[in-house]
């Protein structure tokens, strides 16, 4: 396959990148490194410096080389995601997560692109009515963040809808972890999540990590997550790909790794690595106490398996934030 990936110099996307460089894709990456890294993106891929939000970008991207190879899919990766941001700054994240992607379509029809893998997240869900989160349940997003990520989905089934094409939409949980030769990895200011945070704490880079809340109806009172593997992840846009063209279908699956641990349980298996203080601090507002993927649709049409455990998830992690704060 020829295959463009937007955002492709970013964490997800550079991982992604590398997948389909692997498995053996030519691959083109557009990315304005506005949060990517250009070192993040792998040798053998094309780089094009650009934006989505300039449809000009989007068709320049498009052009590479499509005389003797068009492109058979895009992907995307380019959206901003940080929640707390998304609450403070709704605009700008209207602009470049819905704008954004309705001028990269735009770009894709003229081109004549007929498939599209789309980076989206469990927080189009919100707060789930149950533990597990099936892709049939209500979505009602609670920040900005969500619910443009929701728009954006929308958007591109109507958009596939009038025009031929065809989608894979992949709803994200909770992503870690770097890939195995340390290459790549989670290289940003702003982080968030939970596992490079506790990473960060045992570099002395902060000085405590903070569980928010020790009282949820859980067997230890700390929330449960769904964690899985930046590379395994990336596989399954890999198989998302393939889907689309050898199908001629769309698809939307959640991505995940089937089960949970709690706040407290990755804080100790974490300490197996790395040593670090931590505290105990008041719940935060619409953290719901468990939240875990379904992810039998990923399986039953893409073949899609996560094999990365926990241990690896974190041992990854920290040595890839080692590394970069050593050098």
């Amino acid at each position: 396959m020829k295959v463009l990936v937007a955002g492709g110099a970013g964490y997800i996307g550079s991982h992604a990148v590398y997948e389909l460089v692997r498995a053996g894709h030519d691959v083109v990456v557009l990315d304005n490194l506005s949060t990517g890294r250009r070192n993040a993106v792998h040798p053998a891929a094309r780089f094009v410096e650009g934006d989505i939000r300039d449809k000009a970008s989007v068709v320049a991207a498009l052009a590479t080389d499509a005389q003797s190879a068009p492109f058979d899919v895009a992907m995307h990766f380019a959206a901003k995601l940080i929640v707390p941001e998304s609450v403070t700054e709704p605009l700008a994240y209207y602009e470049n997560n819905v704008e954004g992607l309705r001028t990269m379509l735009t770009g894709m029809v003229e081109c004549d692109v007929r498939n599209i893998v789309f980076s989206s997240t469990a927080a189009v869900y919100g707060e789930p009515s149950g533990a597990e989160c099936h892709e049939d349940d209500h979505t009602v997003p609670i920040n900005p963040y969500g619910e443009t990520k929701l728009a954006a989905e929308r958007m591109i089934k109507w958009v596939c809808a009038a025009h031929g094409m065809n989608y894979c939409i992949l709803r994200y949980f909770n992503v870690a972890g770097a890939d195995e030769t340390l290459e790549i990895g989670l290289d940003k200011d702003q982080l968030t999540h939970l596992v490079p945070l506790i990473m960060q704490t045992a570099l002395g880079l902060r000085d405590s990590l903070s569980i928010f809340g020790d009282d949820y109806d859980t067997p230890d009172g700390t929330c449960i997550r769904d964690y899985v593997h930046v590379t395994d992840l990336a596989k399954a846009h890999v198989l998302g790909a393939l889907y689309l063209v050898n199908n001629n279908a769309s698809l939307l699956a959640n991505l995940g790794s089937g089960k949970g641990f709690s706040v407290k349980e990755v804080v100790d298996a974490a300490l197996g690595i790395c040593r670090f203080d931590y505290e105990y601090a008041p719940r935060r507002e619409g953290d719901p106490a468990k939240l875990i993927a379904n992810i039998d649709r990923a399986r039953a049409l893409l073949g899609w398996e996560p094999t990365r455990e926990l241990s690896t998830i974190l041992a990854s992690d920290y040595a890839y934030r080692k590394k970069i704060n050593q050098a």
